[in-house]
């Protein structure tokens, strides 16, 4: 399915990890960093992976996440595109209640704790070296 997007725009927008989310996505399966790495290029090209879909709880198209389903368990990355010229990735992490579709708060938190952190970074608040997520 992949092979059949097309992405002819070059690079346009700075790939920002805030916190550990780089950190955390290293520890995903190879199969689930892969979809992880195509959905933050096309949002890097100003295009939306087709499983990204609106964070429920955050208004707006603005804070995305993808969700990958990986031999029973549930992955998901969670990036804004709230600041222009950047593609912020907030959060990623295995969802591991068995039951319901819903974020678990402890995860919404962060994600709300890394946008203001990502807002920061935009308003010039912390050094650039603070941006990659090291």
């Amino acid at each position: 399915m992949w092979d059949t997007l097309h992405v002819n725009a070059p690079s346009s927008k700075e790939l920002i990890w805030v916190g550990s989310s780089l950190k955390d996505l290293r520890r995903f399966p190879e199969e689930v960093r892969q979809i992880m790495g195509f959905a933050s290029y096309l949002a890097e090209t100003g295009s939306k992976h087709p499983v990204a879909k609106p964070l429920k709880g955050f208004r707006g198209a603005s804070v995305l996440e993808v969700v990958d389903d990986y031999q029973s368990d549930a992955y998901r990355a969670v990036y804004t595109l709230r600041f222009a010229g950047y593609v912020d990735v907030l959060h990623a992490f295995q969802k591991k209640a068995k039951r319901g579709v819903a974020t678990p708060k402890r995860d919404t938190d962060l994600v709300c704790e890394r946008l203001e952190q990502a807002r920061l970074i935009d308003a010039g608040h912390r050094p650039p070296a603070a941006r990659d997520g090291a």
